[in-house]
């Protein structure tokens, strides 16, 4: 079979699919460069694009000097608790309003809407709150309140994903004697867990990523990475290499997570968009 070339409209769709790959990767690019790169190197005209020598000292005042390291792991902390608790919460609920319509279109909206909410609105409130009860600078402040635009997010996604799931082998299990909520755990569940895992994993980012309460909630204890970022930019001195490698260092959970989920995270995406 003779193999056909490549068109005019193929060669245009990988120059404009290579020119936006360029265009999103060009700046994590420079961030891993500036990473390594010597102080004297960090703003040089013209720019540095080859570091002169690989200076991993960066690293080293990123992890130890600034907190990174203790940054890393608050972050962990809040990020994973925040999105077991969304799961646990949000995934009951999106099965409720896909199955059973609990409260119609309108608690659906309702519940949509809080994302819609910006977070200044409420920041006066939530610092107010959680003084009040002293959990100011606290884990649990933190994971609690990320909590509540994760499952909001995650009740409104997968709501779809349960409303295209047949529901013929629950309510078999069901006339053969299994409870609602056991039909719900053993069937359901197991049936969109790509949706799930999908929704994990971006519930996850928004919490690892999350800048504004973390600012406003955290003084000394409890210590994000976002948190430690502003720290590094004095009036008159930004420190761009240790900034890059503590960047650095937050992104690279995600990824190696995002890598490790890849085949759910795409068919989660997808799940339902294909029908007959």
């Amino acid at each position: 079979m003779k193999r056909r070339g490549l068109s005019l409209a193929d060669l245009l769709t990988y120059a404009t699919l290579a020119l936006a790959l360029f265009v999103f990767l060009a700046p994590v690019l420079w961030m891993l460069i500036t990473a390594v790169k010597p102080a004297e190197e960090w703003l040089t005209s013209p720019p540095v694009f080859i570091p002169s020598e690989l200076h991993w000292q960066n690293f080293a005042d990123a992890l130890f000097k600034w907190g990174g390291l203790k940054g890393l792991g608050d972050s962990l902390i809040v990020a994973a608790g925040s999105t077991v608790l969304s799961l646990l919460l949000g995934v009951p609920a999106a099965y409720s309003l896909g199955r059973f319509r609990t409260g119609g279109d309108n608690l659906s909206f309702m519940i949509l809407s809080i994302l819609f909410m910006p977070p200044v609105a409420v920041a006066i409130p939530m610092y107010l709150l959680w003084s009040s009860v002293g959990l100011l600078d606290s884990y649990t402040a933190l994971i609690l309140q990320y909590t509540v635009f994760n499952v909001p997010f995650i009740s409104w996604v997968l709501k779809s994903f349960f409303e295209d799931i047949p529901r013929d082998m629950e309510d078999s299990a069901v006339v053969n004697g299994a409870t609602r909520w056991r039909a719900f755990w053993e069937i359901a569940v197991p049936l969109a867990r790509p949706a799930i895992l999908a929704v994990a994993l971006l519930a996850f980012i928004f919490s690892w990523n999350e800048f504004f309460f973390a600012v406003i909630l955290s003084r000394a204890e409890v210590t994000t990475l976002p948190f430690i970022l502003p720290t590094l930019m004095e009036g008159h001195d930004v420190l761009w290499g240790d900034i890059a490698a503590i960047a650095t260092l937050g992104a690279l959970p995600v990824i190696a997570l995002a890598f490790a989920l890849q085949r759910y995270l795409v068919r989660g995406l997808s799940f339902g968009t294909l029908r007959e």
